[in-house]
């Protein structure tokens, strides 16, 4: 599979960037100015929001000599049940004025507030294991964000749960990362390849477009059958996918070979894009594999 794809077109975005923001730029579809909260909400609900709301991801900020780090609590690192009462707590603690509010549902929480707010642009996902004041809103306007998160944080740092965590060596949940704050978009009609994917946030982008998508079938072989002009595909993390990275890679690379795509874009976890077309089978002269040598992660596959 390196050998395949080392003759491709490969090139590594050095910029942390939401999925979404590349595959739209693979796609040459428009990216959201704002309201990547609700449209993950959106996304996950089924029901497009009408209130300013943005995402709410618990995390982790541990304290560095002279700065803080960030990390993205897995979905199973906290029960539903902790998870649940801290969010609660906060609605009980901050929330009683009526000019913000916590929710959860499911494996995500949102803050909706009656005026709209600056916050950060990115998801907890990309400022992980990275410095969170590089990603925070600046500027006169962000001052209620940044009192609101001392608010969250001096609300979260005795609670029980978060103490008991700490005890049993769990990571506790000492913050909300708040991102993608503003309003969904309206509902529009615009052409989009058809999407297989879980994530919330990129099945609201779809539909906000009225455009077809449906959760991932289990394996690329089901995209490539249902989806004849082009499909977006988001592979699940390998724990919950069917199939390896190789087995995808290779029912990928047949596809192409026997004319079924004209073109694959692959979008890899560290940064990776390779744009693969039939003709590069003759590229025989590619050796230089730097690129690909830290290839480890399964690819959104548009």
């Amino acid at each position: 599979m390196r050998s395949w794809l080392v003759r491709s077109d490969l090139s590594r975005d050095t910029q942390n960037l939401e999925l979404l923001a590349r595959i739209t730029g693979a796609t040459g579809l428009p990216y959201p100015a704002d309201g990547l909260g609700a449209l993950r909400f959106w996304g996950q609900t089924g029901e497009r929001p009408t209130a300013w709301m943005a995402a709410a991801d618990p995390v982790y900020l541990e304290p560095r000599l002279d700065f803080l780090w960030l990390h993205k609590l897995a979905e199973d690192e906290i029960s539903a049940a902790d998870f649940g009462a801290l969010i609660d707590h906060l609605q009980r603690t901050l929330g009683e004025d009526q000019r913000s509010g916590f929710t959860r549902m499911g494996a995500y929480s949102y803050l909706c507030t009656s005026a709209a707010m600056a916050t950060a642009d990115v998801s907890s996902a990309v400022v992980d294991q990275c410095n969170p004041g590089d990603y925070l809103p600046q500027g006169p306007e962000s001052a209620a964000y940044r009192n609101l998160l001392s608010e969250v944080e001096m609300a979260l740092h005795e609670h029980a749960i978060n103490q008991r965590r700490a005890a049993a060596g769990q990571r506790p949940v000492n913050s909300l990362w708040m991102w993608g704050g503003g309003v969904a978009p309206p509902v529009t009609s615009r052409h989009q390849p058809p999407l297989f994917a879980n994530d919330p946030l990129l099945l609201g982008y779809w539909a906000s477009a009225s455009a077809q998508a449906s959760s991932w079938p289990g394996d690329i072989a089901s995209c490539l059958d249902a989806a004849n002009d082009g499909f977006v595909g988001v592979v699940p993390p390998h724990q919950r996918s069917t199939e390896s990275l190789p087995d995808i890679l290779e029912r990928l690379r047949r596809a192409l070979r026997t004319g079924r795509v004209s073109q694959l874009t692959l979008l890899f976890g560290d940064g990776l894009q390779a744009v693969i077309r039939r003709s590069h089978v003759y590229r025989i002269w590619r050796r230089d594999r730097t690129l690909l040598a830290t290839v480890a992660q399964q690819p959104a596959a548009p």
